[in-house]
């Protein structure tokens, strides 16, 4: 590897940090090298760094920045070479941020940024900062400009760095605004969210304002932010609420083994994602996603994009996306593994995981909304909308135009709704009811532990009720589908919507 700039640049060495390997490079130093004079005085210094990084580097490249006293802004660019690769190859795909001072230490506190392959540029001062990354003071010692090498085709990733410091008064960082933890709401009732969003805070094309009417326009209660591994948005949203919208603060710890959303932590909340399934550190994250009041949600199980497959298990998982976007290939393959996990937990008596869609909306035509969570709650409040969803009193639609109401009730009076047990004997007849609207075109569904036991199409109009009659010892839990035409024959058509199941027996 090598570095060259004002001044040589050398390989510090290679670090193990209890998580992913780092590789921290030689210090850019800027403590000397201006003139004379007040900081006031002091003209723009820039440093420029060059290298290439091979294939088969670490997850991350650490680049040292000395930093002196007197700093109004830290403003960084990069830039990094595409080659000319063999097809089925994947090329260079180089993401970048900054922790400051603090160190870069596993979920430390120096974290001030990142954005990914999303910009090529940023900038931090105490009273402003590029979206994703947070606003402060440019205090002085040792920051650190975070690479990370994606993908590395094969001729290596040539980059260039370059950092300029901006010498002045710090000024002054306002004090955050966040969004409250409740609002208005209607009591008990169903409430309808997306909770996996992005906006110009990460690789999104929206700005907050934009992402919250268009979540009122769709017909949401609530919304959660989730920027790709920073919490710089969760300041962003200051207006926006209302009585009529709750909006919730996370993350989507995009990690090089799966993302996961931090789904309602307090407002403030870092989650790191710098590690791999390999070096055993989920559980310690998923563990502070809790402690911080927030769910832990494995996001798009299934796919294909690199590094998006969730290779974590779903041990530590409140719920599970297991719709993401316009229905895919990859959320079927989703739902049916969510449908396996449900057949295991029915007869060992094991926990279950919970199921729920989200847009994953980044830019136009991305709809907001598409699809949505619908969750039975006690009130529209943080509090309750996550006791909801990890509870699975819930179902997923396509979109607000589609409602459906699943009960299955027995002989004695007893019933069960979405999420919960019917408590009979094992040969006691029991009754599914769906009561669908808003789905024209598409068939209703009960499935169980052996599958789709019963299919009926819904009238033309979309709204319609089917009836289906079994007993605990021939299914274990019954859930309800709705679904398009087929698009291809021998498969089944796209989801319209589908609900967590209710379970059977005592």
């Amino acid at each position: 590897m090598t570095e060259n700039g004002s001044g040589s640049i050398g390989r510090r060495g290679l670090i193990v940090t209890g998580a992913a390997t780092a590789l921290t490079l030689g210090t850019v130093s800027f403590a000397n090298a201006a003139p004379g004079g007040g900081a006031g005085a002091r003209p723009d210094e820039t440093r420029v760094v060059r290298g290439t990084l091979p294939p088969g580097s670490p997850d991350f490249v650490y680049l040292p920045v000395e930093v002196p006293h007197g700093v109004r802004e830290l403003a960084v660019s990069y830039a990094y070479e595409k080659k000319t690769v063999p097809a089925g190859t994947q090329n260079n795909a180089l993401d970048i941020g900054v922790f400051d001072e603090r160190g870069t230490a596993l979920g430390g506190e120096g974290f001030r940024g990142w954005s990914g392959g999303a910009r090529t540029e940023f900038f931090i001062r105490a009273d402003d900062a590029t979206p994703g990354y947070l606003p402060g003071p440019v205090r002085a010692g040792t920051w650190h400009v975070a690479l990370g090498p994606y993908t590395v085709a094969p001729q290596g990733l040539p980059y260039t760095v370059t950092v300029t410091l901006k010498y002045g008064e710090p000024g002054t960082t306002p004090p955050p605004v966040y969004p409250p933890a409740r609002a208005k709401g209607r009591g008990r009732a169903w409430y309808r969210g997306d909770c996996h969003l992005h906006s110009v805070y990460s690789d999104g094309g929206r700005t907050p304002d934009r992402i919250a009417a268009l979540a009122r326009a769709a017909g949401l209660d609530f919304i959660n932010t989730s920027e790709h591994n920073t919490n710089a948005a969760h300041r962003a949203w200051q207006g926006l609420w209302g009585d009529d919208l709750l909006i919730m603060t996370g993350e989507e710890v995009t990690t090089r083994n799966g993302h996961v959303v931090a789904l309602g932590t307090d407002p403030g909340t870092f989650v790191d994602w710098r590690y791999r399934a390999r070096d055993n550190r989920f559980g310690h994250f998923a563990r502070e996603v809790r402690a911080a009041g927030g769910l832990v949600v494995p996001a798009h199980p299934h796919a294909t994009c690199v590094g998006c497959g969730w290779k974590f298990g779903f041990g530590e998982a409140d719920a599970a996306e297991v719709w993401n976007g316009p229905y895919t290939p990859d959320d079927e393959v989703t739902l049916q593994e969510w449908d396996n996990s449900l057949t295991v937990a029915a007869r060992s008596g094991r926990a279950w995981t919970p199921a729920m869609g989200n847009s994953d909306a980044h830019r136009d035509p991305d709809r907001v909304g598409g699809p949505q969570t619908v969750v039975l709650a006690d009130d529209l409040t943080r509090e309750a909308i996550q006791a909801g969803l990890k509870a699975g009193h819930s179902y997923v639609a396509e979109s607000a135009a589609v409602s459906l109401s699943f009960t299955v009730s027995g002989g004695r009076g007893q019933h069960a709704g979405i999420g919960e047990r019917l408590r009979a004997a094992p040969d006691e007849p029991v009754t599914a009811r769906l009561e669908a609207q808003g789905a024209p075109g598409c068939s209703a569904a009960f499935v169980t532990d052996q599958g789709t036991l019963f299919t009926t199409q819904l009238p033309a109009s979309g709204t319609g009720t089917a009836t289906w009659q079994t007993t605990p010892a021939y299914a274990t839990y019954i859930r309800a589908e709705l679904r398009h035409p087929p698009l291809a024959p021998g498969l089944p058509g796209p989801l319209a919507a589908f609900t967590n199941p209710v379970f059977l027996g005592r």
